[in-house]
């Protein structure tokens, strides 16, 4: 078994989610616009590639060659233009008949009620389609920073992702955050400049941000005809032709691709050759093979270069992540879509051009990773796995490492948003839906059985000593689960009876094998139930969805904020704890002393004595550290956890036959103790804030956040917008949409990031305590 926990996928952190209840939620939002042609227990050899009115069959190729997948996220800042680009992608691939509109609230992938009501996207939606012989599974991710785990979970699964920015605003605030969190996976990409027909909307201007805030080498395959107003079209660099839709045509399907003459354009002519040339030599730079051949055949004349070559060389550079290419287009208005899907297929890798170390460990038997989980009041959970290797087949039994549980995969889906299709099976590279894993949770690691993971697990091992690395090494080979970042608010939630208790339960556990970054708890003072959330949005769809999906009016205390604690001195202190329970005598003496840390760390750092260390057994050491860990979950001042403290164990006296409780209890008491006789500090969470805003409001929003302990690091130019970038407490911006919007007339737009926990002041510490003694 300690075998295993070298594959255990993050297990401490979401232990908590392995629930056995069936749960039973989901609204089937009524897609009426969707024909899906659904050919369930045919012969699958003999499929139709098309049926009527150019809709493909979702079985043309139920298991496609692993070359030609695609399995790919759409990433941005909110209001870029993800949901749209998504709904074009579909439309154009054959899978919907007429094109669904985020503020009609129609969309294929926004297919939650929240979602349609707000024009945001809160979950990912998987989907399935082909595109002229690929196969391409696509997520379509959330840009709202309350939904930031939504983002993480899904990128962990992809192999490639498009990064969709809005031409006039170039690079934003969640686009920074999107973009370090694929950096983290090493996923390639490629950058779509929408909203090419925006008034203000600038080329130029987005490229040179993705090259200064992103770091990015951007490669130009594309340029725009006209920009605002006057976009019309785009020329393909690459090949030298220009693409301009028919402006008739309702749907932007009717587009001509014209190869471009000295005769009829010699001035774009002129400027494409140079834009080819410069891309030649940037990617020359950049991959030696390439460089090989251009100074080879074609050092004289760039133009008679091939355009297969310069494009096999640009997915080479975008698998290296050394540049990415650069496409743009107005997908309100259906220019530039279908060029950006043979992009996709083009440029993004295959699953095998994936380099996952752990893969060789498992030698072709099934390994995949539980990476979403959504309950169906019909079908129960659903669980989104990525195979990585093997094959899942339906009333498969599967092995689940982290719960240490088998279970069988009853059915086996295709996704398409929230319409599924059935089908046998389905091979690595391909993202499944399955039906029946009733204790399976979000960051799990799916394997075919228990001796197939000790198989694998035996390999890493003999490989980890032929390189003399340590096991933590092999753990990190393997699956890593999902970091779940920490929640910052928190509120107590009610039901509307007593008797009502467990039900609120039952939607609480779905809801968090679902969305692990919501935290449930109980407050043992008052026995209320906690949700605590990544934000007010965050927290107010979850209490909507309960009253939706389970049919509970609950009731929400006012949002508090999540504070934390620490100490500022050194402190000792002696306890002792003498029982006797029955015949048998419980004693433990013990002296620790705890100091402030330099570092941050939220959990305490413990050390021991020498003359502790030498006599402690394996259990009485796991005893102590649960204790001093309980300890620092209720800080003195707020019962708020508290984080950067080390902890020395100096003496310790244990009488035999004391048990391991006993010890965790004198400890933890011990710690509290010292605790409190310490110089304490609250710590309160700061928020990274950047707000646009028009230079005509600048003066007002400025005055309100000065009022707001603010603290302003620049203003930047950002076109005819000032971008007011600065830190602010989050107890301080609580409800601040509101008032920027009363502020702005509505026309100023904000983000927020956790920067990171800062000492309060005295001024501000002390109105905060006799705030909370005041409410007591």
């Amino acid at each position: 078994m300690s075998n295993l926990r070298i594959f255990a996928v993050n297990h401490k952190k979401i232990s908590s989610l392995h629930i056995n209840n069936m749960c039973s939620s989901k609204i089937r939002a009524s897609l009426k616009r969707l024909r899906l042609h659904v050919l369930l227990g045919r012969n699958y050899s003999s499929l139709p590639g098309l049926i009527g009115n150019d809709i493909k069959s979702l079985h043309s190729i139920i298991n496609p060659p692993i070359a030609k997948i695609r399995n790919i996220g759409i990433m941005a800042h909110i209001d870029a233009g993800k949901t749209t680009t998504t709904e074009r992608i579909l439309y154009y691939s054959g899978y919907t008949r007429s094109l669904g509109d985020v503020d009609d609230g129609d969309t294929v992938t926004d297919f939650m009620a929240q979602e349609r009501e707000r024009g945001i996207t809160i979950q990912s939606a998987a989907v399935t389609f082909d595109w002229k012989g690929y196969r391409i599974n696509l997520i379509d991710t959330p840009g709202h920073v309350d939904f930031t785990l939504e983002v993480e979970r899904c990128l962990r699964v992809l192999d490639g992702a498009v990064a969709v920015f809005d031409a006039s605003a170039g690079v934003e605030a969640q686009t920074l955050t999107v973009w370090r969190q694929a950096d983290k996976h090493k996923i390639p990409r490629i950058c779509f400049l929408n909203k090419m027909d925006k008034i203000g909307a600038s080329f130029n201007y987005a490229v040179e941000s993705i090259r200064e805030k992103l770091k990015a080498k951007p490669l130009l395959l594309q340029l725009p005809i006209g920009e605002g107003k006057t976009f019309k079209g785009v020329v393909d660099v690459v090949s030298k032709e220009k693409l301009l839709w028919n402006p008739n045509s309702d749907d932007g399907k009717d587009f001509e691709r014209k190869p471009l003459l000295e005769m009829s354009d010699p001035e774009l002519l002129k400027e494409i050759t140079e834009a080819r040339n410069a891309l030649i030599e940037q990617v020359a730079d950049l991959d030696d093979e390439f460089a090989d051949l251009v100074l080879g055949e074609f050092s004289e004349n760039f133009d008679l270069l091939p355009a297969e070559k310069l494009q096999t060389a640009v997915h080479r550079v975008t698998l290296a992540q050394t540049a990415v290419p650069v496409l743009c287009g107005s997908a309100l208005k259906n220019k530039g879509v279908q060029p950006l899907l043979d992009a996709i297929t083009m440029y993004l890798p295959s699953p095998e051009e994936r380099n996952y170390e752990f893969l060789q460990w498992y030698k072709g038997d099934l390994c995949a990773l539980a990476f979403k989980v959504l309950h169906d009041k019909q079908r129960g959970p659903l669980v989104f796995l990525r195979i990585y290797s093997g094959m899942i087949k339906r009333q498969l039994a599967i092995h689940n490492i982290n719960g240490n549980c088998t279970e069988r995969i009853s059915r086996l889906l295709l996704p398409f948003a929230d319409q599924h299709v059935e089908i046998p099976s389905l091979t690595a590279g391909n993202i499944a839906l399955t039906v029946g894993l009733k204790h399976t949770a979000t960051g799990d690691t799916i394997v075919s059985s228990k001796s197939s993971a000790l198989a694998a697990c035996r390999r890493a091992e003999r490989e980890g000593e032929k390189k003399h690395r340590q096991n933590d090494e092999a753990e990190r080979l393997l699956l890593a689960g999902v970091e779940i970042p920490e929640p910052v608010f928190f509120c107590t939630i009610e039901p509307p009876s007593v008797a009502k208790q467990p039900d609120l339960d039952h939607a609480l556990k779905c809801l968090q094998r679902e969305d692990p970054s919501l935290k449930v708890k109980l407050d043992p003072d008052s026995g209320q139930t906690i949700l605590c959330g990544m934000g007010e949005l965050h927290i107010e769809i979850i209490h909507d969805r309960i009253k939706r999906e389970y049919g509970l009016e609950t009731y929400l205390g006012p949002l508090q904020v999540a504070y934390r604690e620490t100490i500022l001195n050194s402190v000792r202190a002696t306890d002792t704890l003498d029982r006797t329970l029955g015949d048998r005598r419980h004693l433990v003496t013990v002296e620790l002393e705890a100091k402030s840390l330099e570092t941050s760390s939220l959990l305490p750092v413990i050390e021991y004595a020498a003359s502790v260390a030498q006599d402690l057994s394996q259990a009485s050491r796991e005893a102590i550290e649960n204790g001093l860990h309980s300890a620092c979950l209720q800080g003195p001042l707020l019962g708020s956890p508290v984080q950067d403290v080390a902890i020395t164990l100096h003496s310790l006296a244990i009488h035999p036959g004391t048990s391991t409780a006993m010890i965790s209890a004198c400890v933890s008491r011990c710690l509290q103790k010292a605790l409190k006789k310490a110089d304490k500090q609250i710590l309160e969470p700061l928020m990274n804030l950047e707000v646009t805003v028009t230079r005509d409001y600048l003066s007002p929003v400025l005055a309100d956040l000065a009022q707001r302990r603010g603290n302003i690091q620049e203003i930047q130019t950002r076109q005819d917008n000032k971008v007011v970038i600065g830190f602010v407490p989050l107890a301080e911006i609580m409800g601040y949409s509101t008032v920027l919007r009363t502020l702005t007339s509505g026309s100023a737009t904000f983000a927020l990031e956790l920067s990171n926990y800062q000492a309060m002041n005295p001024q501000d510490q002390s109105t905060l305590l006799s705030q909370r003694s005041g409410s007591s």
